[in-house]
C-alpha cells in the first residue's frame, strides 16, 4: 500500500497523509478521502473516481473563475497522472453524476475493470 500512497502523493503536488490517515489531495477545497478501508490498488482508484471527480468538474473554492478553473484542472490532471488516463472535464461530469460520493460502488469497480469504459456509467445497473 506504501508505494500507491507515495504515487497518490506524486500526482497530486502538495498532498499528503494526515494523522487521521486521510488523503488530503487539496487542503484549500477539503478534497481527502480515508485510507482507513483502502486495501489495495482498486479500492485507491475507487476512492479517487468517487471522492474526487467532484472536485474535477464543479467545486469551487475561490472567488474567481481563474483560480478555480486551475482548480478543476489541478485535480484533474491528478486523476488522469494516478489513473493513467486522459478524462476531460466532461469526462468528470458524467463520472461524478454516476459514481461521485460512492453512489454506485459496484459501478466504480465495473467501471475500472472495464478500462474506464465511458459506456458502462450510461449502462443498467
Amino acid at each position: 500500500m506504501q508505494k500507491i500512497i507515495d504515487r497518490l502523493i506524486f500526482c497530486f503536488s502538495g498532498s499528503f497523509v494526515n494523522q487521521n490517515n486521510e488523503f488530503i489531495a487539496h487542503r484549500r477545497a477539503n478534497e481527502y478521502f480515508s485510507l482507513e478501508n483502502c486495501k489495495d490498488e482498486l479500492d485507491v482508484k475507487c476512492k479517487v473516481l468517487e471522492w474526487f471527480s467532484r472536485g474535477a468538474y464543479k467545486t469551487e473554492p475561490y472567488s474567481t473563475e481563474r483560480k478555480n478553473a486551475e482548480f478543476h484542472e489541478f485535480m484533474l490532471q491528478g486523476i488522469n497522472e494516478f489513473l493513467d488516463t486522459e478524462f476531460t472535464e466532461e469526462d468528470m461530469e458524467v463520472i461524478y453524476t454516476y459514481l461521485g460520493n460512492a453512489i454506485k460502488h459496484e459501478k466504480t469497480i465495473r467501471f475500472i475493470e472495464s478500462g474506464y469504459d465511458m459506456a458502462v456509467l450510461k449502462g443498467g445497473e
